[in-house]
């Protein structure tokens, strides 16, 4: 990698490496999780997550590049905490709470990202890509005060009882 060009494809196709990972990943949140609501905000992220994957192919579209080719390590962990905890023996209300942590951390992970390929493609002048990121990142944050919100109204005391 010799210009920012370079270093943002490069976050571009580890951050569809992640999503790509993801959508193999949250049906088996989904099915670990006991709360309806809860089960559901799995279901509704794993359709968006879907859409983001597409949003990440019209990206690599438009600079002229394959999306594959990377594998995002990062997530690649953060998937194998989220399944070494669903295996835990935890009561249903401990495990939603812990699945909730678990989701946040990829949240927090993919906010990460995008947040700064956002600010990548802002630099490189790529004002097209800026919206279809800008999009995913909104989502994100929008997932993320979700399932911060049933943690805090709901499931968090559950799991105190």
């Amino acid at each position: 990698m010799k210009k920012l060009e370079d270093l943002f494809e490069h976050q571009i196709k580890d951050l569809y490496s992640a999503e790509t990972q993801l959508i193999d990943a949250l049906p088996k949140m989904a099915k670990a999780a006991n709360d309806k609501k809860l089960k559901k905000a799995f279901e509704d992220h794993l359709e968006e997550t879907k859409k983001q994957k597409e949003r990440l192919e019209k990206v690599c579209d438009e600079l002229g590049i394959k999306p594959g080719g990377e594998t995002c390590k990062a997530m690649k962990g953060l998937i194998k905490e989220a399944e070494g905890f669903i295996e835990e023996d935890a009561s249903k209300e401990v495990r939603d709470a812990g699945l909730i942590a678990e989701a946040q951390r990829v949240e927090h992970y993919e906010i990460s990202g995008y947040g700064t390929a956002v600010r990548y493609a802002k630099e490189l002048g790529h004002d097209k890509i800026v919206t279809l990121l800008q999009a995913t990142l909104d989502e994100e944050y929008a997932a993320d005060d979700k399932l911060n919100d049933m943690a805090e109204d709901r499931l968090n005391k559950k799991a105190k009882k």
